[in-house]
């Protein structure tokens, strides 16, 4: 007789379906698990045994096959320990195996018997719900795979609660969500003193979600308007949070159990591999630029970064997704990020400033920029230069635009994306517009054409830069609330194009 238990298989963020079959046979005592495990699922063994001893159940002096089907899945993780003590137990008639099949089961199990909580709670979840089944999970994850809404969610302390809830001693109350974490900054964008042109361009950036590259000289200020992007940005709608908040569950950064509205802001260092920005490890874990789904990817000293990592945003920046190709394994993640990029005009940073540069301008600029590639350059929808702010400009009180105020405006051309949107599945933003769907929605009046085609010309615009011109150009009419894309419209995308473009 077999019994026979479920659990999931992570590819991605993607929670495969995993059958747990447990068989107790007359033989030599064995305890075997088959199915294609790892390392820690071989482990299971060891653990669940002293598990069972801790609650004095003593397994039968036979042979015990533990078998993960399909069977050339990968199975990685410490999570297969409940669901194969699940099944095991099925197997001894301890627990009823009706039961045992109306579950999907994850959780790690300790020597004592209690349950540890695992990462990836939210998508198994999501697995249980589409097969109509319960959740099983320790405690500590409950909170945060009750989100689902659709899937009941049985969240245990110890190995001993799970057998009290299925023999009827001791029912266990579902899962109740975890609370909306809230975020709370002391940062406004009217701390920046002047830098009026770059403050507009984040507020741009902001409401179309367009990639921006800052270039100044040291402490001009980049960083410090980068810090406060986050105060501008809109809440995540409730799509949006689910799937941020998968991701974040397959790493094990969401914090007991609660799911977060505010945008992710990711901001790596210069000496990150490609693994840590794209993705990959042993894993094939998500990267920064998926961590960042749905908010901000900042990356201060751009061309600081090695070549091959800044070479591999060119696809992502373009698709929204990123497949992380590995010898034993091939994931796609989503990764729709806001590249926020900042740089210094040359090695030493005073290329302007003929008092502290040093003696090999212009051409330290020319050689420093040149890390960052020409296709990639071209992605770039906004490109301003911050110049430094002068000691008399800092001794003024701080005068400008609150956060609050721009967020108002980055909000409500949010909606009227929305709005336009809606039948758009592939498109939430002005940034995701393309072909057909930019060509209905980005139409300019004669005199915006006519200087379009010119500049374009003029300056050789590729056929990407031409269409983003478009994207900027609709964000900026839909932050002024004019249906129509005129010319002043056009000609301010133009000026963010090209700006810094000579540097």
């Amino acid at each position: 007789m077999v019994a026979r238990a479920y659990t999931v298989a992570f590819e991605g963020v993607e929670a495969h379906q995993v059958e747990v079959q447990c068989a107790v046979a007359p033989g030599l005592p064995a305890f075997s698990i088959v199915g294609l495990p790892d390392k820690a699922v071989s482990e299971a063994r060891d653990r669940v045994r002293s598990a069972l001893t801790s609650l004095a159940i003593a397994l039968p002096s036979k042979r015990i096959t533990i078998n993960l089907s399909p069977a050339d899945l990968p199975k990685e993780g410490s999570h297969f320990d409940l669901p194969i003590a699940f099944a095991l137990l099925a197997a001894l008639d301890i627990i009823p195996k009706d039961a045992a099949e109306s579950v999907v089961s994850l959780g790690e199990l300790s020597l004592d018997g209690s349950l540890v909580p695992v990462t990836g709670a939210l998508p198994a979840a999501m697995s249980a719900a589409r097969e109509d089944r319960s959740l099983l999970c320790p405690h500590a994850s409950g909170p945060e795979a009750a989100w689902v809404g659709a899937a009941q969610v049985i969240a245990a302390r110890t190995l001993a609660d799970v057998i009290r809830h299925f023999t009827g001693q001791n029912p266990l109350a579902p899962s109740q969500p975890g609370e909306i974490l809230g975020a709370t900054s002391d940062k406004d964008l009217r701390d920046v003193k002047g830098q009026e042109r770059a403050k507009r361009a984040l507020e741009i950036a902001a409401a179309g979600r367009h990639h921006l590259m800052m270039l100044g000289t040291p402490g001009s200020g980049k960083s410090m308007l980068a810090a406060r992007l986050a105060t501008i940005l809109p809440d995540l709608t409730a799509i949006e949070a689910l799937e941020t908040s998968t991701i974040h569950s397959i790493a094990g950064l969401l914090k007991e159990g609660g799911i977060s509205r505010r945008r992710p802001f990711r901001e790596p260092h210069h000496t990150a591999s490609m693994a840590a920005i794209v993705g990959g490890g042993r894993r094939a874990s998500p990267g920064e630029i998926s961590l960042a789904h749905n908010g901000v990817l900042f990356m201060d000293e751009f061309p600081e970064f090695t070549r091959a990592v800044l070479e591999t945003l060119r696809q992502p920046m373009e698709t929204g997704e990123v497949m992380v190709a590995r010898a034993n394994a091939h994931v796609s993640y989503p990764c729709r990020f806001m590249l926020i990029a900042a740089a210094n005009p040359c090695k030493c940073g005073y290329m302007y400033d003929p008092s502290k540069a040093c003696a090999r301008v212009p051409q330290c600029g020319e050689d420093y920029l040149d890390r960052i590639s020409g296709p990639l350059l071209d992605r770039m929808d906004l490109r301003i230069e911050v110049p430094p702010v002068g000691f008399h400009d800092l001794d003024l009180p701080a005068s400008g635009e609150t956060s609050a105020t721009i967020a108002k405006r980055v909000a409500t051309a949010r909606d009227i994306q929305q709005n336009r949107f809606q039948n758009h599945p592939t498109a939430r933003v002005n940034a995701d517009a393309q072909g057909q769907v930019l060509e209905e929605i980005a139409r300019p009046d004669a005199e915006g054409r006519t200087l379009l085609n010119r500049v374009a010309e003029r300056f050789s615009l590729t056929a990407r830069g031409y269409h983003r011109v478009l994207r900027v150009a609709r964000t900026i009419a839909d932050l002024d609330g004019s249906a129509d894309l005129r010319r002043h419209h056009i000609a301010e995308a133009i000026s963010y194009r090209q700006s810094g473009s000579d540097s």
